[in-house]
């Protein structure tokens, strides 16, 4: 059984940002990951105003403590960013803040690859209302 440090339980047990956004908000955009490997699943609401920078993001993970915390990590990195920026959050970011062991570096992966998946997303929202406006 692996322990965990006080940062990760403290993540745990009081996540921030837990919750869901409105999937049909034409403003919201949606990721969601998982790992079979592991079984840690995670689905990232992130809401963005009219200059593409993030004012809302919740969360919901079904996992283990370390993904939990990194889903929670991950919302507060992104909150006030700009796609562009978070873009470029990385899940060693993330691994980094947790001090999480090798072992779980896998957790810190997902949210990364949840960020990108959520910006994929409304970037595709905006194409489809974009060609429904137009056509």
């Amino acid at each position: 059984m692996h322990k965990y440090n006080d940062k990760i339980n403290a993540m745990f047990e009081n996540p921030v940002n837990v919750g869901s956004l409105d999937e049909n908000d034409p403003n919201v955009g949606v990721g969601f990951v998982g790992s079979p490997a592991c079984g840690d699943v995670l689905k990232i609401f992130i809401k963005v105003d009219d200059e593409d920078r993030i004012v809302d993001v919740k969360f919901k993970t079904f996992g283990c403590g370390s993904a939990i915390a990194s889903s929670a990590v991950l919302t507060q990195k992104v909150m006030g960013l700009t796609l562009d920026e978070a873009k470029k959050i990385t899940n060693k970011e993330i691994a980094d803040e947790l001090a999480l062991p090798p072992i779980k570096t896998h957790c810190s992966v997902l949210a990364e690859e949840a960020i990108l998946d959520a910006i994929y997303d409304l970037l595709k929202k905006r194409k489809v209302c974009k060609v429904d406006q137009t056509g």
